[in-house]
């Protein structure tokens, strides 16, 4: 009997015809559906590319499907850091508290102690390079109050923005299952960031970030690798995987492309690359279509509001179709309420409205814990 390693792996028929002729096709299936293996066994997985000068959808793959966010969720963050900057509520210069709660943030982080101060720069550059946790909710905490707040502020962003399956819980994007989102709202996120505050989009393309004596690169591997990647962001956790949104222009052709549930960096990194050699040449090279006509505004509007005399906390805010509703809430017991008429601004931020020359109970707490004086 001879070696069963020297015997041919699809011996001939006595027709004398070649056995794998016939499998061809077969094994052409069987090839294909290895090929397609990998995403399907990785129900993390998404991706989507966006012409956006035509709003046609190059590539896409369960892009409605919901994922966990990560540290993409710093976009949203720093969208609404940025449209605070553009209202004048604060500037780069501003001092931001640590509070304990943001000191003790896991990593990623900057590790600043509770009690120290950083300003609203700084802070930004710590999310789009190191991806800050601890700074992202130091932002959250100092724009809402608190991190839920400001989460729930995000969400309704978010809704105006046509982010019609995010929701928003925390600031910073570490685990928690009601934070979802999709790689179709991504793309709209990164999309609106990059157009909204063209004058500020430049700090996702920071290559690295001088801070307290150190040296911080940014996560963002394709900056200066692919050529046209502008930025912006990357994102990890162990339950949504290895996330990016890449926004790409080059010879006025224009795509935001996303992936989400990377089972590592590099081979997002990698996957990220192929869609952008593979799309960008099919995206066209001039604008035809607005696909976000304006930035969306809180229009304003008076809300009924319960201010609680000597025994308030942190304002609430109540999420309504229009927009949030600044509520303050007591701390009982508490003494009689005063109810006041209270008028939301553009840029979404609550203050109580009052008479000339008159005063509210408990007035300077909401001011101070909106920051407005």
């Amino acid at each position: 009997m001879g070696n069963a390693l020297s015997q041919p792996l699809f011996p001939r028929r006595e027709t004398g015809r070649a056995l794998p002729r016939i499998l061809l096709p077969f094994l052409a299936l069987l090839f294909a559906v290895l090929a397609m293996q990998p995403a399907q066994s990785n129900p993390k997985y998404a991706a989507y590319v966006w012409d956006t000068n035509t709003g046609e959808v190059l590539f896409e793959r369960y892009s409605d499907e919901t994922r966990f966010p990560a540290s993409l969720t710093k976009i949203m963050t720093l969208y609404m850091v940025f449209e605070a900057l553009e209202s004048g509520r604060v500037t780069l210069a501003s001092p931001i508290p640590v509070s304990e709660n943001a000191a003790a943030e896991v990593p990623s982080k900057l590790g600043m102690r509770a009690g120290s101060l950083i300003t609203v720069e700084n802070a930004i550059r710590s999310l789009v390079t190191r991806s800050a946790n601890d700074m992202a909710t130091a932002l959250g905490e100092m724009l809402g109050g608190t991190e839920a707040n400001f989460a729930r502020l995000m969400t309704a962003r978010a809704r105006q923005l046509g982010m019609n399956d995010t929701i928003f819980h925390n600031a910073h994007g570490l685990p928690d299952e009601r934070q979802v989102t999709t790689a179709r709202d991504m793309a709209v996120l990164g999309y609106a960031i990059r157009e909204h505050f063209p004058e500020r989009y430049h700090y996702f393309q920071t290559r690295e970030f001088n801070f307290a004596g150190q040296t911080i690169g940014n996560h963002n591997r394709l900056l200066g690798r692919v050529t046209g990647v502008d930025g912006i962001k990357t994102g990890f956790t162990r339950a949504s995987g290895f996330n990016l949104v890449s926004s790409v222009r080059l010879n006025g052709r224009s795509i935001v492309a996303v992936v989400m549930g990377g089972q590592t960096g590099a081979s997002r990194d990698d996957h990220m690359a192929e869609l952008i050699v593979e799309h960008l040449p099919q995206a066209s090279p001039v604008k035809s279509a607005d696909l976000i006509v304006e930035r969306p505004a809180f229009r304003p509007r008076v809300a009924k509001v319960h201010v609680m005399p000597d025994a308030m906390e942190a304002p609430q805010f109540r999420i309504r179709d229009e927009g949030p509703v600044l509520v303050a809430k007591p701390t009982p017991p508490a003494t009689a309420a005063t109810t006041v008429d209270v008028r939301t601004s553009d840029t979404g931020y609550a203050m109580p409205a009052r008479a000339a020359g008159s005063s509210l109970p408990g007035e300077s707490r909401v001011r101070d814990a909106l920051g407005r004086r």
